[in-house]
């Protein structure tokens, strides 16, 4: 690893806010970057095998599939979002204050921990009430974990990388979330095809949740193989690792600022993640009346959409870190914007073809921002904030745009019986973030900041 920066005295904290210039060689950043990617495989693993397997959840923790379970179902997942700005606060400090490598592999162990035990809570016919509070505050658990997760993988990585390659480096992290998608879409598609809804009901759903355990630890293993990122040892070697960030972060209109942009800029994540991939096989096999689809075929539209973003997630990186992140998050929420009605309208005929061919075009629209957005978050804050601030703002954002996203679909589809209703979400979603867009300043190609 080489640490390069200007001959600074180390005792002039003024002058040390100065150095930028900190760089690793490649394989160390290959290593960085597989350790994030692999905890946001495990991260997101457990929220696509959680919306991928909502109907199970509510048959065997509920006691029923109605929309009433379906509702309580949601609920758990709404609640794990309402814990990560708790988890991100917390998570944030310790990480600007002690260092991101030992906290993040702690958190990929609680995710994967809180995911495995969700298999193993007995069904309400056993326990009763218990098995639905089990279930929430299992997914309270999981919430706080990842709310500590994306900001400090994201900061982590991008601390590693190369300014010019920063957002091809930090874009494997957000393939390993579609990943894990997909990974947990085949996975249950290849149980429910040769196992069955009856054997899928009774037991089987258990399976995807218990593998949680096993690939966190190989995740655990990864990341506490790693050294800290060199940003954060020059300000350890220093002596000038902020005392109290939250303190500054609350205190600075600078990042009060950022933290606002990092808040509305997300804001097409909520059609992007939750809605598109998460949410929409349960959409698919719950919401859209005479034309349902089949859980199966529903697995299968998704993956459609999968398969597409994760090839095109690196391209865009590529075509962000070449002519600026800028383009490319306006040019993706444009297309997702002028997208969602057609492609919700292709996806509500219950047409395998047709749905799939609109699940892909939102999709690659979807790309840029997937590509890009976590970058400029990490770019926006100084080092010595950088976990904290970064995870305050996009998990506030998360719940706003995110986690109330399936309860609130459910319901309002429920009320009005309007299918469309995503379609119109993701519209309004992909707007907020290109106004956003513009008040951004462009940071490709910058080092990052110190202080």
């Amino acid at each position: 690893m080489n640490l390069s920066s200007p001959s600074t005295p180390e005792s002039s904290r003024l002058d040390t806010s100065q150095v930028r210039v900190i760089t690793a060689d490649g394989k160390v950043v290959r290593k960085a970057t597989i350790a994030g990617t692999m905890g946001s495989f495990v991260e997101w693993y457990d929220y696509g095998i959680y919306g991928l397997l909502t109907t199970y959840l509510a048959v065997n923790l509920m006691g029923s599939k109605d929309v009433g379970s379906l509702l309580l179902t949601n609920v758990g997942f709404l609640v794990s979002f309402l814990a990560r700005p708790f988890g991100g606060i917390i998570c944030g400090y310790l990480g600007d204050k002690l260092g991101r490598k030992t906290l993040l592999a702690v958190l990929l162990l609680m995710i994967s921990g809180a995911t495995a035990a969700i298999g193993l809570v007995p069904s309400a016919s056993v326990i009763g009430w218990a098995a639905p509070a089990l279930l929430i505050l299992l997914r309270i658990l999981q919430g706080f974990s990842a709310g500590g997760e994306v900001a400090g993988a994201m900061s982590f990585v991008g601390e590693y990388a190369h300014r010019n390659h920063r957002n091809f480096a930090q874009s494997f992290i957000a393939v390993g979330s579609f990943f894990a998608l997909f990974f947990g879409s085949a996975l249950s598609a290849l149980l429910i095809t040769t196992l069955g809804d009856t054997t899928m009901n009774s037991w089987a759903w258990r399976i995807p949740f218990v593998l949680a355990l096993p690939l966190g630890y190989i995740g655990f293993y990864i990341r506490s193989k790693m050294e800290d990122t060199p940003h954060f040892n020059a300000l350890r070697e220093r002596n000038v690792v902020e005392r109290n960030p939250l303190k500054t972060v609350f205190t600075s209109k600078k990042h009060l600022a950022a933290i606002a942009l990092t808040i509305f800029l997300p804001a097409v994540n909520g059609p992007g993640y939750y809605l598109l991939f998460a949410y929409m096989p349960t959409y698919l096999k719950t919401s859209l009346g005479a034309n349902n689809f089949t859980m199966l075929g529903a697995l299968v539209v998704t993956a459609a959409s999968l398969v597409a973003i994760i090839i095109a997630i690196p391209i865009m990186a590529r075509i962000s870190d070449r002519f600026g992140r800028k383009p490319v998050l306006a040019w993706s929420a444009v297309a997702t914007a002028v997208l969602s009605y057609p492609s919700f309208l292709m996806i509500t005929t219950g047409n395998m073809g047709l749905a799939s061919l609109g699940a892909v075009l939102m999709a690659l629209a979807f790309s840029g921002h997937a590509a890009s957005v976590h970058t400029v978050l990490t770019e926006l804050f100084p080092t010595t904030v950088r976990y904290s601030a970064y995870s305050i703002g996009f998990n506030v954002s998360t719940i706003i745009f995110g986690g109330s996203a399936p309860l609130v679909m459910t319901a309002i589809i429920s009320a009005t019986k309007d299918s469309m209703v995503p379609g119109y979400f993701s519209i309004a979603a992909s707007i907020i973030t290109l106004v956003t867009v513009f008040f951004l300043r462009e940071t490709k190609g910058q080092e990052l900041t110190t202080h």
